[in-house]
């Protein structure tokens, strides 16, 4: 698979465009055709960018250390009923804290699946929701995925992922102890749990939207956030939400990874970043370890 650093920086910032709605599938075809070498269409740079999702098993899903399978749970202000993806350690004997593990702009694809599985490996109940499942569940792909999603009312799903805080802090396997980790959209949902909701501990958050300023002092748990240098778009409001994370006296860590794009611990796409996703990645397992153990 190719990395970040074989494509043009303007190619990586078109592509952020398509997969956030701001191009069109056309539009970026268009623009990335001048990017285009002898051989290689835009069509083809565009479908070597979108993720392979056959890379994104680093524990299988017959795992024995971990026992996965999906579980409904109700969300009355938002859809009504929603399904999430549940996996434990097959072992514990004890009940164990939570993570509410938010997906990207996609729905819950097998990437989001696969790091709920290295949470149980961690010791952690994962849990991952699909926003997708009231229009039928995570499609198959992320191009429909992402169109799905955009038809979810968004009050109602920010609903919905407050009700899965309840859910698994209120679940029998777990000991009340919940934190929240999120990636793209799920980054910003997980910031928007820890302003919001009561029963959240700590949370992560990967190149996620920051809340308004004005939402800092709302927040009274702990905060973990990463950031790929190279992600303009996300980075720009930083500056801000963090002079307010400050005044508020927030508990939080934040981490810029240098040259790594938006999606850096998206294993899948070209735009993955190993050292920064690992190193991300360990700090997050330590940072749950310290503040829900």
């Amino acid at each position: 698979m190719k990395t970040a650093s074989d494509y043009e920086p303007e190619v990586l910032r078109l592509f952020d465009g398509y997969v956030h709605g701001a191009l069109t599938r056309r539009e970026f075809l268009d623009r990335a055709a001048a990017f285009a070498t002898a051989g290689t269409s835009a069509a083809a740079i565009l479908a070597s960018l979108s993720p392979d999702y056959a890379r994104a098993r680093q524990v299988d899903p017959d795992d024995p250390s971990i026992s996965a399978s999906y579980k409904k749970y109700a969300s009355p202000d938002g859809a009504g009923v929603m399904r999430g993806y549940f996996v434990r350690p097959a072992d514990a004997g004890h009940k164990l804290p939570g993570v509410v593990v938010i997906h990207e702009n996609r729905g819950l694809n097998p990437y989001i699946e696969d790091v709920t599985r290295r949470l149980a490996k961690a010791g952690f109940l994962g849990f991952a929701p699909d926003a997708l499942f009231p229009l039928g569940g995570y499609p198959g792909n992320d191009d429909e995925g992402r169109t799905l999603q955009r038809q979810r009312d968004g009050a109602e799903m920010r609903a919905d992922f407050m009700a899965a805080v309840d859910f698994l802090a209120g679940h029998p396997d777990c000991d009340g102890k919940v934190g929240s980790v999120g990636f793209c959209f799920g980054g910003g949902m997980s910031m928007y749990l820890a302003v919001n909701s009561d029963d959240l501990d700590a949370a992560v958050a990967f190149y996620g939207r920051h809340p308004a300023a004005e939402d800092a002092r709302r927040i009274d748990v702990p905060l973990m956030i990463h950031h790929g240098a190279l992600d303009e778009r996300v980075n720009a409001g930083w500056p801000a939400f963090e002079a307010a994370l400050r005044e508020a006296r927030v508990d939080y860590e934040e981490f810029m990874y240098a040259d790594a794009n938006h999606g850096f611990h998206n294993d899948t796409t070209p735009r993955y970043d190993e050292d920064a996703a690992e190193l991300a990645w360990a700090r997050t397992v330590q940072f749950f370890e310290k503040h829900l153990e």
